[in-house]
């Protein structure tokens, strides 16, 4: 259906997808002026009014199901089924330990619910389970293979076959989706509670390993590694408690008189295990609820600050037992939104950017204050009385009460945060650049890291001073992300005698967050969206043991969480899905370029305005990437890059038959049809960025980093020129983040 279609009181927005069961929209209900989910049955069913009388019947009982882990049945209007808009990311592993016995005691607790009022669900998979962004877990589709009838032939790809489903549960009739369908269901027996049991089982092999319990490269395939074959139980990390893996063979169990027989039964083992009854071996998260992640210290409160949560989280030496956070909000500035969360060292206090303007929040009061204009993160004086920040090429400070700034020293580039030592000495990072130190009373700072260029290094940032106050851990970026690493530094130590060995490789800032344990503290840091917590020796200034995650869906990006001696506080991630729009130079939206995604808004017409590169990221994999799409103003895509790492930039040829693009600080071209390798333009600087195609096709114009910016140069036939120096500066323009947007003649 198009954009516009009404169904009753509801009005299609756009689609979300399609499947066996139909195809489903994302509608807006114009009576209660909220958005639900339209799914529309398939054609068969308009000449089928036995199936529709049925089908109505069904959706009566399931609208019946109120549960907070159950997608909410709204009601039928004509031949579609109106329901809950769940947001979120559908299940997917391997997770945490942790996270994934969590989302597992919730999933438990919904079919214990529907199993108790006689409701089986029937086709339990991934994609009928969405983890919300408030952390929940929300079971999609509930039951509706006993009202839904698809009578078309299996698909080609087992983890997305369509489900197959008769009238009632009539025996010969396969259910369920062949990947996580029962042995009873994949012989076309009769299914009851105990299938649902089975497809539980499947769901958590698959979160704790990453794999699929059963696979085949085929439906037939898969259904006769269901019937025949056991899962590798190898393949379940080491650290799963052995009253977990018990509890996956009863689940497992073939025959299902032999099976786990409730699933109360699985969800009262599960919380033993997340409570400490039966212990979690060391190192993996133990939460007692979907927001309860603990390590060494517990959920004291999680706080909204802007668009995403903030979570406080208290150090303390032994785990008290799990208590539910208190939630609170802090009121977002108007017209602002937050970013760089800073906690000063007392835990008393927040400072935080918006963009122009550094603010600070007394946790205490209550109150947010309007301190100075800011030009980036901010961070705090170890007496919890100065907030240092930058401003003009300037580092400044201020007291968190307000009051007249006083500047500490002048620096080129961008600030990359800094630390503050008791002794009085500031370290910050610039971008381009190195780390600086000062006296926090004022001075010419000191250059106190060297890039290495080997390893492509084009800034350092965002350190963090540990308890001795003279080494410190940061970031050394580098243009290629898989050789960007944190590292140890040492205010003792000269520029090229830092020690160049990473501590780990990572393209994230971390926070060193100390313990009441003078030895032995924690190096805070993110990964695949996830904030884990890794032992740190301070004396012998190493890692220890293996990292602990404490929290999920952390914002992406750097300095995004912030550490005080017992307390860390961290920004949730809003949801990244996007939809790109078309709109007419009056405003008007003149429809939309295919499915809501991760969109990073980056998107390029062609020069005949026929189609969009786009540029979509991957956040799914162990190291992030981004990659190039083309589509048509039908929405129709396709797939340009595949390379590792970050693909951005796009910049169409004159006549739309190539693209050049920005990949692991080189510039590259391919033909816009996806045809052909991708060519390496020879380039010359370090790091640079295409940002125009002369008309003629002669000239690519491209920047690179200088010493008081980006530079611009154009390249023409293999060969890089700089361009004259404008005699205002090296680019013409405004600044945007220290990145000049440049009008270059030809």
């Amino acid at each position: 259906m198009a954009p516009g279609t009404r169904l009753g009181p509801y009005e299609v927005l756009t689609a979300i997808g399609a499947g066996g069961m139909g195809e489903v929209y994302r509608a807006k209900d114009t009576k209660l002026k909220r958005e639900v989910a339209l799914k529309v049955l398939p054609d068969s069913f308009a000449g089928d009014p036995a199936r529709l009388t049925r089908f109505q019947r069904e959706a009566e009982v399931l609208a019946s199901l109120n549960h907070p882990h159950i997608a909410q049945v709204y009601g039928v209007e004509d031949r579609a089924l109106v329901m809950e808009l769940v947001e979120g990311a559908t299940l997917s592993g391997p997770l945490p330990m942790g996270a994934a016995l969590d989302y597992a005691r919730q999933i438990a607790e919904a079919l214990e619910y529907a199993h108790e009022r006689g409701v089986i669900h029937r086709d339990l998979k991934p994609s009928n389970v969405k983890a919300t962004p408030e952390g929940g877990i929300k079971l999609l589709d509930f039951g509706l293979a006993k009202a839904i009838e698809d009578p078309g032939g299996p698909s080609a790809n087992p983890a997305d076959s369509p489900t197959l489903t008769l009238e009632a549960t009539r025996v010969g009739v396969i259910l369920g989706t062949a990947a996580y369908m029962s042995p009873e269901q994949a012989s076309g027996k009769t299914a009851d509670r105990r299938s649902d049991i089975w497809s539980f089982g499947a769901l958590l092999y698959e979160m704790l390993s990453g794999k699929r319990a059963f696979a085949g490269e085929s439906v037939s395939d898969t259904l006769a590694t269901v019937l025949k074959l056991d899962p590798d139980w190898n393949a379940l990390p080491a650290e799963t408690p052995a009253s977990i893996v018990r509890l996956i063979r009863r689940c497992l169990t073939k025959d299902r008189k032999q099976r786990l027989q409730a699933i109360g039964e699985a969800r009262i083992a599960i919380e033993a295990a997340l409570s400490g009854e039966t212990p979690l071996p060391e190192g993996a998260a133990a939460p007692g609820g979907a927001r309860r992640l603990w390590l060494a210290w517990s959920v004291a409160a999680v706080l909204a600050v802007g668009l995403g949560p903030v979570a406080f989280l208290h150090f303390r030496e032994k785990r008290p037992a799990p208590a539910a956070p208190l939630r609170f909000q802090i009121p977002a500035p108007e017209n602002a939104t937050f970013a760089f969360p800073s906690l000063s060292p007392d835990g008393r206090k927040l400072a935080f950017w918006t963009g122009s303007r550094l603010w600070v929040h007394f946790l205490e009061s209550g109150e947010s204050r309007d301190l100075t204009a800011a030009d980036g993160p901010s961070f705090w004086s170890p007496d919890s009385r100065f907030i240092a920040y930058a401003s003009q090429g300037k580092l400044k400070k201020i007291e968190a009460t307000g009051g007249p700034f006083q500047t500490v020293t002048d620096f080129s580039g961008q600030e990359a945060g800094g630390a503050w030592n008791q002794d009085g000495v500031i370290v910050f990072g610039t971008y381009p650049g190195v780390l600086f130190q000062v006296a926090a009373s004022g001075g010419v700072p000191v250059a106190i890291t060297a890039l290495d260029p080997a390893r492509q290094e084009v800034g350092h940032g965002f350190p963090s001073f540990l308890p001795d106050g003279r080494h410190f851990i940061y970031l050394r970026y580098s243009s290629d992300p898989a050789k960007s690493a944190i590292s140890l530094g040492s205010l003792d130590a000269k520029p090229g005698q830092q020690s160049s060995k990473p501590l780990m490789a990572d393209s994230r800032a971390p926070v060193y967050a100390p313990s009441a344990d003078p030895s032995t503290g924690y190096l805070v840091f993110i990964r695949e969206g996830t904030l884990l917590a890794q032992p740190f020796d301070n004396r012998r200034l190493e890692l220890k043991g293996q990292a602990t995650p404490v929290a999920e869906r952390v914002g992406g990006g750097d300095g995004v969480f912030s550490g005080s001696a017992d307390v860390l506080v961290f920004s949730r991630s809003a949801t990244s899905v996007r939809q790109l729009t078309r709109f007419d130079r009056k405003g008007h939206a003149m429809g939309t370029l295919g499915e809501p995604g991760s969109f990073l808004g980056q998107a390029e017409f062609s020069p005949d305005g026929k189609r969009v590169a786009m540029v979509t990221a991957d956040t799914a994999k162990s190291s992030p990437t981004s990659d190039i799409w083309i589509s048509d103003l039908r929405g129709f895509r396709t797939r340009l890059t595949f390379g590792p790492g970050y693909s951005s930039w796009p910049v169409w040829s004159p006549d739309g038959s190539a693209i050049a693009f920005y990949r692991g600080g080189k510039i590259y071209r391919k033909a816009a049809d996806g045809t052909g390798d991708e060519e390496m333009l020879p380039v010359t600087g370090p790091d640079p960025m295409p940002s125009d195609w002369s008309r003629d096709g002669r000239y690519l114009l491209y920047s690179v980093q200088g010493q008081g910016g980006h530079d611009i140069w154009a390249r023409r036939q293999f060969q890089a020129v700089p361009l004259p120096e404008h005699p205002g500066g090296r680019a013409v323009g405004e600044v945007f983040s220290g990145w000049p947007i440049c009008r270059v003649p030809f």
